[in-house]
């Protein structure tokens, strides 16, 4: 029923998802690691202490690593520098947290639609993923790609082709495609872009207008999940499909849409 569902957990309710997930059979997506004050400070405590409160979850376990004021590709040696370092650092503490995969995102500049800057991205970005894609082959962890403020799918797709790695595969962020894209790019045709590469999904909802992670029945949203999530689920069987919703509650109250059926208190 809930196969390959997991809670996105943050750093005030990782044990209140955990629970739930014991509970329901799910799995957690850790968020702590995508923290800067987290990976600067004591990271063996704090994988510890994940060691511990993951314990006994059923489902898989992913981690999403660092994204704040990452710009890999960027035109400074030095920006890169740093970027392999933090991923490389998170892709370290998912093995040892015994990850399936870890999210990291494209960090394409959305608001430039130039084309010199897309194509000077696109080598750029080729040449960063690579050893990064090694790193983690590595490691055994696959990286899943996230889109962010990407307005057109190949963005994404044309780097994962040019790597062409195992190891660097797609995490389809629905809400993201829904807010960040052009008009011409609509979901279903994310959804046919990403297909070949897709082993990951984030799901919420939102107001068409800003990123807000609220749960799949919110009166304000405007994505039908009860329209969109079996055909997802049936044409990505192996995908993992991450709730990422800030409260508990939400994930909670989002659960039935995978089984069309209420929960049981």
């Amino acid at each position: 029923m809930y196969e390959n569902v997991l809670l996105s957990a943050g750093r005030e309710n990782i044990e209140q998802c955990a629970d739930l997930a014991r509970h329901f059979g799910l799995g957690i997506e850790v968020m702590a690691f995508a923290f800067p004050d987290v990976l600067d400070g004591d990271v063996d405590a704090e994988v510890a202490r994940y060691q511990h409160w993951l314990k006994d979850v059923p489902g898989p376990i992913t981690l999403h690593g660092p994204f704040f004021d990452m710009v890999s590709g960027s035109l400074d040696a030095r920006i890169n520098a740093l970027c392999t370092e933090r991923y490389q650092q998170a892709i370290s503490i998912a093995a040892e947290l015994g990850a399936a995969q870890i999210v990291l995102h494209a960090n394409f500049i959305g608001s430039l639609h130039n084309l010199a800057y897309r194509e000077g991205w696109h080598q750029r970005s080729v040449d960063f993923w690579g050893p990064i894609a090694d790193f983690a082959q590595a490691r055994n962890v696959p990286i899943a790609m996230e889109n962010m403020w990407e307005f057109d799918p190949s963005i994404i797709t044309d780097l994962l082709q040019a790597v062409n790695s195992p190891y660097l595969r797609a995490c389809l962020d629905v809400g993201h495609a829904h807010i960040f894209s052009k008009p011409e790019f609509d979901l279903a045709t994310w959804i046919e872009a990403f297909t070949p590469w897709i082993i990951h999904f984030h799901l919420n909802n939102n107001n068409g207008i800003l990123d807000e992670h609220h749960a799949f029945d919110w009166e304000g949203g405007t994505l039908n999940y009860h329209e969109l999530l079996p055909p997802l689920r049936a044409q990505f069987p192996q995908a993992l499909f991450v709730l990422e919703m800030d409260t508990v509650d939400d994930m909670k109250a989002s659960l039935p849409y995978f089984s069309q059926q209420p929960i049981k208190k």
